[in-house]
């Protein structure tokens, strides 16, 4: 990572992890295409589940990116001790925090439903979805954390095997678990929570797997899986950002699902459908991001600026093409893209609406989640943190409250363009003032 030229690392890190996330995106849409099946309710519970969902994937991911900017770092710095270290109690982190996960995922998932909606059907479906997919979520933080490892050193190529696995099996399993396929008994959305936990558990055991034979710049060992309390502070002075930005979403899509739900339940459905989509957007940029990360932490851990300013240009400039892309597809073929999901009539309508509105900050986002990754790798966190939550709680949230009180549901969409542009102010600020380290 310090002598390749810049553009041929980060596309040969990159690539792979591009494709396995647009194999991922594709199984986030086969799944929820395969729940729209069973009914709009189906559907509903599935999106009303998504902002805990992305609080179990906001400590999964942090965890990772805290564990794996200090292992690439610390083998910038020739220091393998402490590299093997981060690997280690990253492996101990991960573990506590799926524990904890489960217990929530056991106890909450009713309740939590609750709070949200009187359905009784929506309540029984969501309730059986988080009883699997975050009671049993050490499968998603054991295939998380392995595949992380393999990421810290450069071996993305390696990562991208138990990704592709894992959402493989899950495609297979989704419809003939939740329909009752070929003589299986129809789960309905149990059945899809179910296949989605036997992917990560084959995904993880691969990346154990994986690390063990081939990942020779860390040494994991059993007996150092303990939590080395510097170490553990470490990884969350990186982490913590992006925990945070990640849990804010969480905040916001509860939020905005219980705004939209106001007026009518098929909005709450295009929104869940909408982020479904999005991720053939937005996964693509993030593992362009997960390469960049290490190649930046590498070698400023090296003090090789010239190669952090040249990833840096490469990276924004390959994520703003990727959304520009996704906002071309929003604003012209929305009808197609909602055609999928079997949509209700009424779903059709505020679906293309929609779209054409939010599609419009993609470009916008593409420099910005660039820019927060910079300031976090190097070692300015609280600056992305900062624009996270702007953008979010003080911004997008609130805007879209006030915007919902004309009594138009399409007015709320407004929100998204509109705190994408204070994002990117925020944004090119602190980037402005992060690269001066640089100099």
């Amino acid at each position: 990572m310090g002598t390749m030229p810049v553009g041929k690392l980060l596309l040969s890190m990159s690539a792979p992890m591009v494709a396995s996330m647009l194999f991922q995106a594709f199984y986030n849409i086969v799944d929820s295409i395969v729940v729209s099946k069973v009914s709009q309710d189906a559907l509903n519970a599935v999106s009303l589940a998504f902002p805990m969902q992305m609080l179990l994937i906001a400590f999964a991911t942090g965890t990772g990116v805290g564990m794996c900017a200090l292992i690439s770092r610390y083998l910038g710095e020739r220091d393998r001790e402490s590299a093997d270290r981060a690997a280690n109690t990253g492996i101990f982190v991960y573990f506590i925090t799926a524990i904890v996960f489960m217990i929530i995922g056991w106890t909450c998932a009713g309740p939590y439903y609750r709070i949200q909606t009187g359905n009784a059907e929506i309540i029984r479906h969501g309730t059986d979805y988080i009883n699997v997919c975050v009671g049993i979520s050490l499968a998603l933080f054991g295939q998380m954390c392995f595949e992380r490892l393999l990421q810290s050193t450069g071996r993305t190529d390696l990562a991208m095997i138990p990704q592709l696995v894992g959402a493989l099996i899950n495609i297979v399993l989704d419809p003939i678990m939740t329909l009752g396929l070929l003589g299986f008994p129809r789960l309905e959305v149990k059945g899809a929570a179910i296949a989605t936990v036997i992917g990560q558990t084959v995904a993880a055991t691969l990346g154990i797997i994986l690390n063990i034979r081939h990942n020779k710049e860390i040494r994991l060992s059993i007996r150092e899986i303990r939590p080395h309390q510097h170490m553990v502070g470490q990884i969350y002075s990186i982490g913590v950002p992006s925990i945070v930005m990640q849990a804010i979403g969480s905040v916001m899509n509860f939020g905005m699902n219980q705004i939209l739900i106001s007026f009518t339940e098929a909005a709450t459905a295009v929104f869940g459908v909408y982020y479904k989509l999005q991720s053939f957007i937005f996964l693509p940029v993030f593992g362009i991001n997960n390469a960049y990360i290490p190649i930046v932490s590498f070698n400023f851990g090296a003090r090789q600026s010239d190669r952090v300013k040249q990833a840096m240009k490469y990276t924004i400039i390959a994520a703003m093409s990727i959304m520009t892309l996704g906002c071309l597809a929003f604003e012209l073929i929305p009808g197609v893209l909602l055609s999928i999901f079997s949509p209700s009539q009424e779903m059709m309508e505020v679906g293309v609406r929609a779209f054409r509105v939010i599609g419009i900050h993609f470009p916008l986002a593409g420099f910005c989640i660039i820019a927060g990754s910079t300031c976090q790798a190097l070692d300015k966190p609280k600056y992305s943190l900062i624009t996270s939550i702007c953008r979010q709680l003080v911004v997008l949230l609130p805007s879209a409250y006030l915007l919902s009180l004309t009594g138009n549901l399409n007015m709320v969409w407004l929100a998204f363009p509109i705190a994408e542009i204070f994002s990117l102010a925020l944004s090119g600020f602190f980037l402005k003032r992060t690269i001066k380290v640089l100099e």
